[in-house]
């Protein structure tokens, strides 16, 4: 459990294609992508139920969407909680892509 002298940082990792939430240097939770061109292809996320009700996952995809935008990326929420936060956060609108049956089947292949 996470508390006010807790150090949370986010990392993108690359090679595993997700960012982590890392809570006093232990992952607390991930999102995971796929890029595909210009589109960041967000298609799951969770957190460890160590670290439940913490609001870790909304700090990380923040955190994600942030990066996403710095890099000159588009976002696709295939994720339902990547989805839920772009509705609750309109900021991010004008680099979000619909999702669209193309993305599903070549995230279908991506995936195996």
């Amino acid at each position: 459990m996470s508390d006010s002298s807790s150090t949370t940082t986010v990392e993108r990792k690359d090679a595993d294609h997700r960012y982590e939430i890392l809570v006093d240097g232990r992952r607390a939770g991930l999102t995971a992508y796929r890029d595909l061109n210009r589109q960041r292809v967000f298609f799951h996320t969770e957190t460890d139920e160590a670290f439940a009700g913490q609001g870790l996952a909304s700090q990380l995809v923040q955190q994600a969407l942030d990066d996403v935008r710095a890099s000159g990326m588009r976002i696709v929420p295939v994720c339902p909680y990547v989805a839920k936060f772009l509705k609750r956060h309109d900021e991010f609108a004008d680099i979000t892509d619909r999702v669209t049956p193309d993305v599903l089947r070549w995230l279908r292949a991506q995936l195996g």
